[in-house]
């Protein structure tokens, strides 16, 4: 590996991965995990030789390939790697880097561009469902310019639509996995969900906070948290998830910023600046369901208008159908943009 290795670095939401076609990685996932980890520069807690930002949120790659089966143009596997400790996870999604799959299979060649704007088909690995990624391509090539804010990233760049399809049960077979509405797990009132990330929903009272406090104000939480999701993922059928990445867990409060509900989501312990894609859509998909926790706390907004989950640095929209306890269509609007292109080159082994 001294050459290098062909590497893309892209923002994807509020996130920010290493983007790699497939067959510019060991086919082998256990060689591809140590050379993951000597390009991110994994385990570290900054992570100083190596790409990653210190941070799970900046720790991620995208592998894309052409499509092994009709039904999508690109496949993503995501890949979670842990910032001071050597974990390399696909138990999730991340809803975030997949917003720069679509431009980064034009800038690949994967997919030729449309005139003017490009759908591209990608089937998620890690669920084996379909999103499909609708996104300017003028004159022929991806484009990232544009007017869309999103909250937690300066400035502003193209929208980038992202449609979800057969996300209901992505990792636990079912949208309720433990089959109820609400579970009491450690003493906590919860709703189990899965509707594209697994996630334990709980009102941030049941915990004793308020869930308007800063990231850092509930860093005190961790092993709380902790103890209610190992119970949590056996419920869900997950196993043993103390070292997994998800389910994630989000504490919900009313709005008080014009939005739907107010969340604080953990990843899975340290708290999200702001809040994963799939995670707001399935966050989104529990407050919906009569019955479910935080359904109560919620103010909704009128037909036709999408969802606003707040979160510690702004809003997300998102857009979910539900037809009784099944899913009919989730939505969400992201942005992505394309920080560098070239070589990376791993680490020695020591």
């Amino acid at each position: 590996m001294n050459t290098g290795v062909r590497c893309m670095v892209m923002r994807g939401g509020t996130s920010k991965g290493a983007y790699f076609l497939a067959g510019d990685l060991p086919s082998d996932p256990a060689g591809r995990d140590d050379l993951l980890l000597r390009v991110m520069g994994t385990p570290d807690p900054r992570q100083i030789d190596g790409i990653g930002g210190a941070h799970p949120l900046t720790s991620k790659v995208a592998v894309v390939s052409p499509a092994a089966r009709p039904g999508a143009d690109v496949d993503y596997l995501f890949l979670q790697l842990g910032v001071d400790e050597p974990t390399v996870s696909d138990r999730q999604n991340c809803g975030n880097l997949l917003a720069g799959v679509g431009p980064f299979a034009v800038e690949r060649g994967l997919v030729a561009a449309g005139d003017g704007r490009t759908s591209v088909r990608i089937r998620m690995v890690n669920s084996q469902s379909v999103a499909t990624a609708t996104f300017p391509t003028p004159g022929g090539a991806a484009g990232y310019d544009g007017e869309t804010a999103i909250s937690g990233v300066p400035g502003t760049a193209a929208p980038i639509l992202l449609d979800f399809a057969e996300t209901e049960g992505s990792s636990c077979g079912s949208l309720l996995p433990t089959g109820r509405l609400r579970d009491v797990v450690d003493g906590v009132e919860v709703t189990c969900v899965d509707n594209g990330m697994p996630v334990v929903v709980a009102a941030a009272s049941g915990l004793g906070v308020t869930g308007y406090e800063s990231p850092d104000e509930l860093d005190a939480l961790r092993g709380r948290v902790q103890s209610l999701r190992l119970r949590a993922g056996e419920l869900m059928g997950l196993g043993d998830v103390a070292a997994a990445s998800v389910p994630k867990t989000t504490l919900l409060a009313p709005p008080r910023d014009g939005g739907t509900i107010c969340t604080r989501t953990f990843i899975p312990l340290r708290v999200h600046t702001s809040i994963g894609v799939l995670g707001a859509v399935s966050v989104a998909t529990a407050v919906l369901m009569d019955g479910a926790v935080g359904h109560d706390l919620a103010e909704f907004p009128p037909p036709g208008v999408p969802m606003s989950v707040e979160h510690p640095t702004g809003r997300l929209d998102v857009r979910v159908e539900l037809d009784g306890l099944t899913v009919r269509r989730s939505s969400i609007v992201r942005t992505a943009r394309k920080l560098f292109d070239g070589t990376v080159f791993p680490r020695s082994r020591p």
